[in-house]
């Protein structure tokens, strides 16, 4: 269960739910390539060392595991990043939490949203994600960089924005 779906206040519905773009892997992706590379490079020198001296095909060894360990770590750390963040717009707020182990949300009622601006570079225009800001009344900006579809985003939130103007006041 997502944190937004535990925190839903009474009348509230997730109308669309977003998060990182795939690109965020990338740094993990290559980290893992290069240690894992460097530590395979290393087995193999271990393996046809094998009657060589054994003081440096046990270093080759070990070298060659710890440096598979950190590509997994790597990968695991980009992967946890990604799926750690969560980009939420209800019929009520603009939910965004960002972390795993610590935790920062912003939180913002959609009628203290005063602008949502979006900025696309030509390389996240092609592949779907850019920058979010989210302006507040009383001058809070939060930035949200490399999400996934955030011209959508922006569009569920203006979306949203228009339906609680329309409702009639009760």
């Amino acid at each position: 269960m997502s944190y937004v779906d535990k925190h839903l206040i009474e009348g509230e519905t997730i109308v669309y739910a977003t998060g990182l773009h795939w690109v965020v892997l990338l740094q993990a992706i290559f980290l893992t390539i290069i240690f894992g590379a460097a530590g395979v490079a290393l087995l193999v020198l271990y393996e046809r060392n094998q009657g060589g001296a054994s003081g440096t095909s046990t270093a080759m060894m070990a070298g060659g595991i710890a440096l598979l360990a950190v590509a997994a770590i790597c990968m695991f750390a980009g992967i946890v990043k990604r799926n750690a963040t969560e980009m939420v717009v209800t019929n009520k707020r603009v939910v965004l939490k960002v972390g795993f182990l610590t935790r920062n949300t912003f939180e913002l009622l959609l009628q203290k949203v005063e602008s949502i601006g979006v900025k696309e570079t030509v390389m996240g225009r092609i592949l779907g994600y850019g920058t979010v800001v989210v302006d507040g009344t009383g001058g809070s900006s939060e930035p949200f960089n490399r999400v996934s579809h955030p011209i959508e985003f922006r569009k569920q939130v203006q979306q949203q924005i228009e339906k609680l103007l329309d409702k009639p006041r009760a």
